[in-house]
């Protein structure tokens, strides 16, 4: 039986039967009662709206001789079937849906997705399985507010073996992805702050901040990444980089802008870097990027990484290494702010990164996407007249910077579209162009492969060169 939650109103407008009525009758048309639930008999009902039984029952009188409710003997009132009334009410919204789809996706290129098909799904059921049978009621215990204990230990000699990170485990906070890290950054830091942020960049970021009211002034970049003499005359207390592999542009910020960046951190006391380490794990071509943080040498660094790239996004565990002055601030300031990774999720990471499942998986991954990265950059070489490719040297995605003028409009992705293929411009994470609707990186445009197929990398190129062709013509 379910319960009914009637707001009535005692004095003035309708009898208080009809309103009984008319939320009844409204509850059951929009679908939100179902056939063949049973409501609350009259004098129940009666008894929680405050009101007299017999206003109770004519409502339900009402209702069961309009054939919105059926009165069963020595068992209670029920919900009929009135299917065909709910689809009427649906109609509007089912084909405005239907309207919107006219041009169904099937491959979207987003640099957000991954291949999720090789994931160890066996390993971690496995895992989970003897987790909550050794530990117990353990897992419903809070746990330390900044992650389990062996978990930033893993990751402490990951990130130090992996990305040259130089920390200890006590220098680490866990929590459910890198929104949650900002945020807590925010309360650390304050918000009278001016943010400088790289331009383009991850949008996500810029509007975590942006809607907290920070003052935020995108930088723009050169070859090597965010440009210094910029930062420098914005004032900004805080710059947001992601130099490994700058997003969404692919630049790898040399040793030289690394080091003038580390002393603009330096020249004022309360200056911070936030270094993105979003995708690090993923580089096809030499060998792999330091940190900036292993670079750092007087606390400057604020380091963040994720596990969403390399194991799913939906895991929702994200990790950041604060410096030494910024770890008591926390403790200060956050303590009291429980860890946002429910415990029985960060031990199972914990198993899985400590039998070297991670490790193994990694590397596996990293093949698989390098094997694609090849097989794309080979299909998209073929057509170089059309456009020059650009990142290719690490990630999950390529930029197409095109070779006509005013190539990659907005036409032509509607043209995509119009075919199945989603493409996306690099002036979506541009927040000055999009701000001040200036052409600039509307000529490139961001390919992500690591969730296709080989059959679907084909045609998705096959689609994209069809439809420049048009335009051209």
């Amino acid at each position: 039986m379910i319960e009914l939650f009637i707001p009535l109103l005692q004095e003035g407008g309708q009898y208080l039967y009809q309103q009984i009525y008319d939320y009844i009758k409204k509850e059951i048309i929009s679908g939100k009662l179902f056939a063949g639930e049973r409501l609350p008999s009259a004098r129940l009902l009666a008894l929680q709206l405050q009101v007299s039984r017999s206003t109770v029952d004519l409502a339900y009188e009402q209702l069961v001789s309009e054939g919105y409710i059926e009165s069963v003997p020595c068992k209670g009132f029920y919900v009929c079937e009135v299917e065909d009334l709910y689809k009427s009410v649906q109609v509007e919204k089912k084909h405005s849906e239907v309207v919107a789809k006219t041009h169904k996706i099937r491959i979207d290129c987003s640099p957000n997705k991954l291949d999720q098909s090789f994931f160890p799904m066996e390993t971690w059921k496995k895992i989970s399985r003897t987790v909550l049978a050794n530990d117990g009621e353990n897992l419903l215990e809070l746990g330390d507010h900044r992650g389990e204990a062996l978990l930033r230990d893993g990751i402490s000699r990951y990130l130090h073996n992996s990305r040259g990170v130089n920390c200890e485990s006590d220098q680490i906070i866990i929590g459910a992805g890198s929104d949650y890290l900002l945020l807590l950054l925010q309360r650390m830091l304050g918000r009278s702050l001016t943010l400088a942020i790289e331009n383009p960049s991850y949008q996500r970021a810029y509007e975590i901040f942006y809607h907290s009211g920070y003052n935020i002034c995108p930088i723009e970049l050169d070859g090597a990444g965010i440009l210094v003499d910029l930062l420098e005359d914005s004032k900004a207390n805080v710059a947001y980089v992601t130099p490994s592999r700058q997003f969404p542009t692919g630049i790898v910020m040399p040793i030289g802008r690394r080091s003038e960046l580390l002393k603009w951190a330096t020249r004022e006391n309360e200056r911070f870097i936030i270094e993105d380490d979003y995708d690090s794990e993923f580089r096809y071509k030499g060998k792999p990027i330091p940190s900036l943080q292993g670079l750092d040498t007087n606390g400057r660094v604020i380091y963040l990484g994720t596990f969403s790239k390399s194991i799913a996004p939906s895991l929702r565990v994200s990790y950041m290494v604060l410096p030494p002055d910024l770890m008591k601030l926390y403790q200060s300031t956050c303590s009291m702010i429980p860890c946002s990774v429910p415990r029985i999720d960060q031990i199972i990471l914990q198993e899985f990164m400590l039998e070297s499942h991670y490790e193994r998986y990694l590397n596996k991954m990293r093949k698989i996407y390098k094997s694609k990265h090849d097989y794309l950059f080979e299909l998209l070489s073929m057509h170089h007249k059309y456009f020059k490719i650009l990142g290719e040297s690490g990630g999950l995605h390529f930029l197409l910077e095109e070779q006509y003028r005013g190539l990659f409009s907005d036409t032509i992705v509607k043209k995509c579209e119009e075919q199945g293929l989603k493409i996306y411009q690099l002036s979506d994470y541009d927040r000055i162009l999009r701000e001040k609707n200036a052409p600039g990186y509307r000529n490139t445009i961001v390919f992500g492969y690591a969730s296709l197929t080989k059959r679907q990398m084909e045609e998705a190129v096959e689609i994209l060169v069809k439809c420049i062709k048009k335009v051209i013509e």
